[in-house]
């Protein structure tokens, strides 16, 4: 796993907040990063948005998008960590970055898509991106695969400056 601790700290020293979406990890992400010291002033919180209408009624999701393509899909990732930025504003600003992780940890394929299938998004002000992942394992290693990889991803995301 990346070292967390070095994200947190880095986003800390450039007075960065995260907002958190998460639904096959439910709440392992934010787990995760709140068990470094100090995270809170970056963690500005998570919505675990498990049941596919939350991803619309909490996240702004696209029904459509939804309808269409179900919830293990991309663009569903990158709406996801771009809507959770908005719902977790303070004070009307959002969450610096928002990140995501939707996708099928098992035991049954989910939309089409296989075990082992996920998005993790990352957004900021600039827009938002969306990464595919293809885990092996039981339920638990997929779950935490995708804490591993997404957190990685944050964390060359931030420190490439974008």
């Amino acid at each position: 796993m990346t070292d967390v601790a070095a994200l947190v700290a880095v986003l800390t020293a450039r007075g960065e907040t995260v907002a958190v979406a998460e639904s096959l990890t439910g709440g392992l992400v934010v787990a995760t990063l709140v068990g470094v010291p100090g995270a809170s002033v970056v963690v500005r919180g998570g919505v675990v948005a498990y049941a596919t209408p939350v991803k619309h009624t909490v996240l702004g999701v696209s029904a459509d998008l939804l309808a269409e393509h179900g919830a293990v899909d991309p663009e569903v990732a990158r709406q996801m960590a771009s809507g959770v930025r908005t719902a977790l504003a303070v004070d009307g600003e959002p969450a610096t970055w928002g990140i995501s992780t939707t996708g099928v940890a098992g035991p049954d394929p989910q939309d089409g898509k296989p075990v082992g299938t996920v998005f993790v998004g990352i957004a900021s002000a600039s827009g938002a991106e969306a990464y595919e992942l293809h885990l092996e394992g039981d339920r638990e290693a997929i779950r935490q695969g995708t804490v591993s990889e997404l957190l990685a991803r944050m964390s060359a995301t931030v420190r490439s400056g974008e």
